[in-house]
């Protein structure tokens, strides 16, 4: 224009230019930027993915590996001429139990929209695993019934050292199935599933995107299954061991007129091995982080590294706790008796006591409730064991229905009772309290939790065990002798003990030979024994 100074003109010309270059440029920019948020949109789903299987893939291994420490602890803990018998048992107990969770175990216990058992029907069916196709997180729900398999094999493998030394191999083939494809499952149905009557994921969405809980007292706090697993599979231990009998010279024999003769005041029967007894605890201790820290299941998630710090550290501090307190229990009751002996299976079991203690709560709860709830978890399993082998005169060679049991009992109720809000949020569940912080729902879904599954697992095991009884099929032998020749399994069904008699005088025998496992008699006054009832 007229009287527009030749240099401003130019700035204006270079101004025009320039913002129309850099309006170019960020639009094009924008462009990249939205197509970069599509790409990472499409693949967000792989890195997390690859983190969750590799860190459930981890924690699966430690899960596994618990069979060998299961298998070391009862072969420790039996005589010698059971060793074989009870290892075959706990390798069978994988196999059976890894066919049965395949074909119709993962689908009871996880699929459906019922609410007491899981149904087929669903577009990703766990039955066969015929619904897992090869989507982006078919590796990650393959992984995920691994994990669930090793849960089962584990229930299962409870109940074996209840009953060992005693029962045949068709009678544990038996209870392993029905445990694994009815009794476990169901349980695991009820309190784990999106559609279980006592799940935390039992629920729906309100119209403003609330979490709204559809179970029995909004649900149980069962993080990795003191209740699920451990009460399950201790529960029918006890039956187990109720039904089989006692092993022989387990008890004294007292004729006082009675038939059968009643029993007397138990007798010591120990294990061969405590180094395996020693090593099978701390394959197990090993394990438990894989059982405890992967039921985070996820690692990806948002606070999921600090959920996991916190369950490796109450794991710890219960299982020392619990170790701990065991021990001085027995040393002191030692003590007491004029001598003192410090006892391998005492701290062994208490280790295990405070373990499962602590798999209920072990991401909600605070260390030092941690370490409270193992030392009541030591108190818990030894009034339990004295109770079960003295006043019920129940033998069960590993404590299994106290350490699993009675600990998982009380493991579930310690959850509701010490359960901070702050912590029950930040694992995934509702912002909820236990007792202590002042919730109640949590303790009443406690309470009815471990009620179900004493009735529900002790109801089924009992008669599994019972009609194998009744067909003869459960122990190994109905004809007691005095010593018992016949229980000898290694020798009977598996070709010679593992350590095999030495020759006279070359000191190399097996610890099993000088153990008297004849049933001591005492003759009451006036009271005449009948030869021909079995031993207690």
């Amino acid at each position: 224009r007229r009287g527009t100074n030749p240099r401003a003109r130019c700035r204006a010309s270079i101004r025009l230019v320039w913002t129309a270059a850099m309006n170019a440029t960020i639009e094009e920019l924008l462009a990249r930027l939205e197509q970069l948020e599509a790409r990472v949109d499409e693949h967000s789903l792989f890195p997390g993915a690859s983190a969750d299987v590799l860190f459930l893939l981890v924690a699966s291994l430690n899960v596994f590996f618990m069979q060998c420490g299961f298998g070391m602890l009862e072969a420790g803990s039996v005589t010698s001429r059971s060793t074989q018998a009870i290892l075959l048992k706990n390798l069978l107990d994988a196999c059976l139990s890894a066919f049965i969770w395949w074909v119709m175990g993962h689908g009871i216990a996880f699929d459906g929209t019922n609410d007491f058992i899981g149904t087929a029907g669903s577009d990703m069916s766990s039955f066969f695993l015929s619904g897992y196709g090869s989507g982006p997180d078919s590796g990650y729900h393959r992984v995920f019934w691994w994990f669930q398999w090793t849960f089962a094999a584990a229930a299962g493998t409870i109940v074996s050292g209840a009953v060992a030394e005693r029962a045949q191999l068709l009678a544990y083939l038996a209870y392993t199935f029905i445990l694994t494809a009815v009794i476990y499952p169901i349980i695991v149905h009820w309190c784990w599933s999106e559609a279980g009557w006592l799940s935390t994921k039992n629920g729906h969405e309100d119209s403003g995107g609330n979490f709204t809980s559809d179970a029995v007292l909004d649900g149980v706090i069962d993080f990795a299954g003191s209740g699920v697993v451990h009460l399950t599979g201790g529960t029918a231990g006890f039956f187990g061991a109720l039904i089989i009998g006692p092993r022989h010279g387990r008890f004294e024999v007292v004729y006082d007129g009675s038939k059968p003769p009643r029993r007397g005041r138990p007798l010591q029967l120990p294990g061969h091995a405590p180094v395996l007894q020693a090593l099978g605890t701390f394959i197990l201790w090993l394990g438990w982080y894989g059982f405890n820290a992967g039921s985070q299941l996820r690692i990806a998630t948002p606070g999921a590294s600090e959920v996991i710090g916190r369950i490796v550290v109450n794991t710890t501090l219960s299982a020392a706790g619990s170790g701990l307190v065991s021990l001085a229990i027995a040393t002191l009751g030692q003590w007491r008796r004029g001598t003192v002996n410090y006892e391998v299976p005492a701290i062994c079991n208490g280790i295990l006591a405070g373990l499962v203690s602590i798999t209920a709560g072990c991401a909600t709860v605070h260390p030092w409730a941690a370490l409270i709830i193992g030392m009541i978890g030591g108190l818990v399993y030894r009034g339990c064991s004295h109770c079960v082998l003295h006043k019920l005169k129940v033998d069960d060679p590993l404590d299994s229905s106290s350490v699993h049991g009675a600990c998982g009992a009380w493991g579930v109720i310690a959850a509701a009772l010490l359960t901070t809000e702050e912590f029950a949020a930040a694992t995934g569940y509702q912002r909820r309290a236990g007792l202590f912080y002042g919730g109640g729902k949590l303790l009443g879904a406690a309470l009815l939790q471990v009620v179900c599954i004493l009735a529900w697992s002790g109801t089924n095991a009992g008669l599994v065990f019972l009609l194998l009884k009744k067909a003869g099929k459960l122990r190994r032998r109905e004809t007691y002798m005095a010593a018992a020749p016949e229980e000898d399994l290694d020798s009977s069904i598996h070709g010679g003990a593992p350590l095999e008699p030495a020759e006279h005088g070359s000191g190399n025998t097996s610890r099993a030979e000088s153990v008297d496992t004849s049933d001591p008699v005492i003759e009451m006054p006036d009271a005449t024994p009948d030869k021909d009832q079995p031993a207690a």
